[in-house]
C-alpha cells in the first residue's frame, strides 16, 4: 500500500481548501462539526467523530426544491437542484456507512431523489479509518469496523507519521492523481464481521411488551436522536412565501428534516395522532431501524456511531434496546 507522510498530505489538502469546495473536521466555537475549510490548519486530526454526521451534506436540513411563481398568466416552476461540487476529509466508517443507508431508499429504490442523488454524484468522500471507539461507539456490534473502506472514494489508514492510501472509486482515484499521486484501484471488499444484533424475527414477538412504555418515561421526545443520526430520513414538506418587492406571488417548496420521536409526526387532518405516546413512537424509532427498513429497504438503519446515545440528555440507550431484543430473541 502506498504510503504518504502527514507534511505531504496537509500541503495538499491546504492547497486543496484555498481552492475552495472542500469540508473537514473543523472544531466551531467549541463543537467538532464537518464544516468548509479554506486552509489545512483549520482541520481538526485528533477526533473520535463530528457531532453531527455528514448526512446534511447530502440530505440538507432544509432543501429549497422549487420555485414557484405566477408571471401574468402563467405558471413558472423553477427546480432548484444544487450544483457544487465537493471534497469531504476525514469522513469516518460508520458515517459513509449512513450513507450506504440512505442510498439504499433515494437511490437504489426508484425513482431516485434527485436532490439527493446530484449531492452524491458531485462529492467525493475522502475517509480517515478510526484508530480507536468512543465511549458510546458500538460500530462493530453492528457489522461495521474502525477501518471499513464501504462507502468511501479514498481511505487513509494512519500508520504513524503516515497515511496508507486505497483508491476505493475512479473517482478517488481521481482526486488522488490531481494530487500526483497514482495507486491501483482496490474497491471495498465486503466485511465478514457479523453483526451482532438480533435476527428480523426476533423483533415481532416483542411489539407489545411492557418494555417499550417502561422504557420511554425517560424520553422527553426532544428529537435529538433523529437530529444527530446519519440514517434518519424522515422528512417535512411545506409551501411558503417567498417576500418580493413588487408583492407578486412566489412561492418555496422547501423540505425539512423531521423525527418520528416528535409528538405530532403522525399527526393527520383533524388532529388524530396514530401515534400519541411516548412509548409506541419510541418502539417505531427502533422497528424502523432494525425491522422494518430492512425488510423494505435492505440494509439495518444504524451504523453504531453513539451519537444518539451522547446527544440523549436522559440516557436513552440504542443498545439497551438491541439487548433487550437478543434476550427474548435470537441472536446472530
Amino acid at each position: 500500500m502506498k504510503r504518504i507522510s502527514k507534511p505531504d498530505l496537509v500541503a495538499r489538502l491546504d492547497q486543496m481548501a484555498q481552492q475552495g469546495g472542500m469540508v473537514a473536521p473543523r472544531n466551531v466555537d467549541g463543537v467538532l462539526l464537518y464544516r468548509p475549510v479554506h486552509q489545512a490548519g483549520e482541520i481538526v486530526w485528533d477526533f473520535i467523530r463530528p457531532v453531527l454526521s455528514v448526512r446534511e451534506y447530502f440530505f440538507a436540513r432544509t432543501e429549497h426544491m422549487i420555485r414557484i411563481e405566477k408571471i401574468g398568466n402563467e405558471v413558472r416552476l423553477t427546480e432548484t437542484l444544487p450544483d457544487e461540487e465537493l471534497v469531504i476529509f476525514g469522513v469516518r466508517p460508520c458515517d459513509a456507512r449512513g450513507l450506504s443507508a440512505l442510498d439504499a431508499l433515494f437511490l437504489n429504490n426508484p425513482p431516485a431523489d434527485v436532490y439527493y442523488a446530484r449531492r452524491r454524484e458531485n462529492t467525493t468522500l475522502v475517509g480517515m479509518a478510526c484508530e480507536y471507539p468512543g465511549p458510546t461507539c458500538f460500530c462493530t456490534r453492528v457489522g461495521g469496523s474502525l477501518d471499513d473502506p464501504l462507502g468511501m472514494d479514498v481511505m487513509l489508514y494512519p500508520q504513524g507519521e503516515e497515511y496508507g492510501i486505497q483508491a476505493v472509486t475512479p473517482q478517488g482515484q481521481a482526486l488522488l492523481h490531481t494530487w500526483g499521486i497514482d495507486v491501483p484501484l482496490e474497491p471495498a471488499s465486503p466485511k465478514t464481521a457479523t453483526a451482532k444484533i438480533p435476527v428480523l424475527d426476533a423483533w415481532p414477538p416483542q411489539f407489545a411488551d411492557a418494555f417499550w412504555q417502561q422504557f420511554s418515561e425517560r424520553c422527553l421526545s426532544c428529537r435529538a436522536c433523529s437530529y444527530v443520526c446519519p440514517t434518519c430520513r424522515c422528512f417535512d414538506v411545506r409551501d411558503e412565501v417567498v417576500p418580493t418587492e413588487d408583492g407578486s406571488p412566489v412561492y418555496e417548496r422547501i423540505r425539512c428534516w423531521d423525527a418520528c420521536t416528535g409528538e405530532p409526526y403522525r399527526r393527520v387532518a383533524g388532529g388524530h395522532n396514530p401515534r400519541p405516546e411516548k412509548g409506541i413512537r419510541l418502539r417505531n424509532r427502533f422497528y424502523c431501524k432494525f425491522y422494518y427498513y430492512p425488510q423494505q429497504v435492505g440494509p439495518v438503519a444504524c451504523t453504531g456511531c453513539g451519537r444518539c446515545v451522547e446527544s440523549c440528555p436522559v440516557n436513552v440507550d440504542i443498545t439497551e434496546v438491541l439487548d433487550f431484543i437478543a434476550g427474548r430473541g435470537v441472536s446472530l
